[in-house]
């Protein structure tokens, strides 16, 4: 028995052997969906999805203001830079995905940071490192983040910087109320970065962490924050910002100066594809690893994923299994490409699937695998998006790596600098090796889908190493077991970890397969009879927003993660 699932002219397959699927989520659905923990949002004007309500409720009021798409996405950006701290804030990285509708037109930004010049593999080795330390003031890289807003502004903009900042500026100086995760993330980054100088007064001004519901104020960041609406980007790379970073830097002994922010630019590059089963998957190019799931929907086409069913052992073998064939090329290869000479176009074609898949054993879990011969010649994170009533729309997603960075708060300007410089090697012969000026691995990727040439669907599932993983598992969940946009984040997610990694770490075990929740106890008993290990659920299993785009009625569809404090709203 099959029928059809529509959203509009988009119809989803829903098989007899999906629905049987049911209880991987305790909800009771008057429709007799299995999945979702709610309804899709429908909206005619415009939608945004983000982490959090108040930050989408931003970007609507943007929207509804006569500004962009990415003038909302900004603003929300700002918004969560404050509200949710433990994930980003302009002393990060940020990468976007554009849908221009007037161009017709798809574009990229990567907005990450580069190594400083003073930043060497020499520099650790003398004093007796073998790893880039996770906090202080040596994992800092440049921070892209505000390059990047203003790019995006200067191209797509349309409502004045100030106007744009103003809600989250307003918010800063007289507060929000702490929704319940970010309030336990900022408790458990405390216990990390509380010695830092600045964290205590900028992040505990009442002597402790603000807790789920208490009004939280940050001034300084407000102060910051209108310094770049009135001075622009310079003023954060070249002006006031830059020498207050410097001057710090060097009194604890970091590496990042006033140089290196002055020398800074974001760079807009062209967003790579596959197509699975009808869409068009897009991805950026490294130095991010996004073609990561490229890569894996690539192998696992070759497949009949819909007859497995959605929470079979057979099903999340094949997942684990492609998973670990993309990640030993992602250790491999994937790196900056002004650096080093990245065989994307191999990596991500049919033909190198093909070979690739051929490696899967039906009957066993593998323990190592290789990189490909791919012919070469020589974490915490927030995401968002935003769509308005022009059809543009906005993939954007915003880092400083390790939870809330490195500990290091600038003097009294309200946010903590990256410590995404932590992720390059010390191997001098490896692709992501450390070398100034060049950017580091990057776990961040914000993904779009088109559709017989028309945009489709804006989404990402933020969380470290399990976004191609969580990006794959949303199409999977759409296109093979015809779930909907809301149902396809909501259902349970595999994650697995223990893969090989860029900064030169193997597998050497199989690594560890974490399931959330709601998989029936044979289908555990039958991976650990493939040799699958299992892990306990940790809660590492992203965060997912996403927008679809409707051309037929004319409406967008808005879903939101089930386990953050997010929100889709649309008008």
């Amino acid at each position: 028995m099959r029928r059809w699932y529509g959203l509009g002219g988009i119809l989803f397959l829903m098989s007899g052997s999906t629905v049987l699927a049911g209880g991987f989520a305790a909800y009771d659905r008057v429709t007799g969906l299995p999945h979702a923990s709610r309804s899709e949002v429908i909206a005619p004007h415009g939608m945004a999805a983000t982490s959090q309500p108040l930050a989408t409720q931003v970007a609507l009021d943007i929207l509804k203001a006569g500004g962009t798409a990415v003038d909302a996405a900004i603003a929300a950006n700002a918004a969560l830079g404050l509200m949710e701290p433990t994930g980003c804030g302009i002393g990060g990285d940020l990468f976007a995905i554009v849908w221009d509708a007037e161009k017709k037109e798809l574009t990229g930004l990567n907005a990450s940071g580069r190594a400083p010049a003073a930043m060497t593999i020499e520099y650790f080795r003398e004093n007796g490192m073998d790893a880039i330390p996770p906090l202080g003031p040596l994992p800092v890289s440049v921070p892209g983040a505000v390059d990047g807003w203003f790019e995006l502004h200067d191209r797509y903009g349309r409502l004045p910087m100030a106007e744009v900042l103003a809600p989250a500026i307003r918010y800063a100086r007289d507060g929000f109320p702490v929704s319940e995760v970010i309030a336990y993330y900022m408790g458990r980054n405390k216990r990390h970065v509380e010695k830092y100088p600045g964290f205590t007064d900028t992040y505990m001004p009442t002597g402790d962490t603000p807790k789920k519901g208490e009004i939280f104020k940050n001034p300084r960041l407000a102060k910051t924050y209108e310094m770049i609406a009135d001075g622009g980007r310079d003023v954060f790379y070249k002006g006031e910002i830059a020498k207050t970073i410097d001057a710090f830097m060097t009194e604890q002994g970091g590496l990042l100066r006033y140089e290196d922010l002055a020398n800074h630019r974001s760079e807009w590059v062209t967003p790579v594809s596959t197509n699975y089963r009808g869409w068009d998957v897009y991805e950026l190019p490294p130095s991010g690893q996004g073609i990561a799931a490229l890569q894996i929907l690539n192998v696992l086409e070759g497949f009949d994923i819909q007859s497995m069913g959605f929470g079979s052992a057979e099903y999340i073998h094949l997942l684990v299994e492609a998973k670990k064939l993309a990640y030993e090329d992602r250790a491999k290869y994937y790196a900056d490409m002004d650096f080093a000479n990245v065989p994307v176009e191999r990596l991500i074609s049919k033909e190198y699937a093909a070979d690739r898949r051929k490696l899967i054993s039906a009957t066993k879990a593998s323990k190592t695998l290789p990189a490909g011969d791919a012919k070469l010649e020589a974490g915490d994170t927030i995401y968002l998006t935003v769509a308005d009533k022009e059809g543009n729309m906005v993939s954007l997603i915003q880092s400083n790596f390790r939870g809330m960075g490195s500990g290091m708060i600038p003097g009294e300007l309200g946010f903590m600098l990256q410590d995404r410089a932590e992720l390059f090697s010390l191997d001098p012969d490896h692709a992501n090796a450390l070398q100034p000026g060049k950017r580091p691995f990057h776990t961040i990727i914000p993904a779009f889908v088109m559709k017989d040439g028309e945009p489709l669907m804006s989404f990402g599932v933020m969380g470290g190493s399990m976004q191609p993983q969580g990006h794959v598992q949303i199409i999977v969940n759409m296109l093979d077991f015809g779930m909907n946009l809301q149902e396809a984040g909501d259902a349970a997610r595999i994650r697995h970890g223990g893969s090989s990694q860029p900064t030169g770490e193997i597998m050497t075990d199989g690594g560890t397969v974490y399931l959330e929740r709601g998989f029936s106890e044979e289908t555990r008993q039958a991976l650990e009879k493939l040799g699958h290990k299992l892990g306990d659920s940790d809660g590492s299993f992203g965060g997912y927003q996403a927008i679809l785009r409707d051309g037929e009625e004319g409406v967008y569809y808005g879903a939101s993660e089930v386990r953050k404090d997010g929100q889709a709203a649309g008008y």
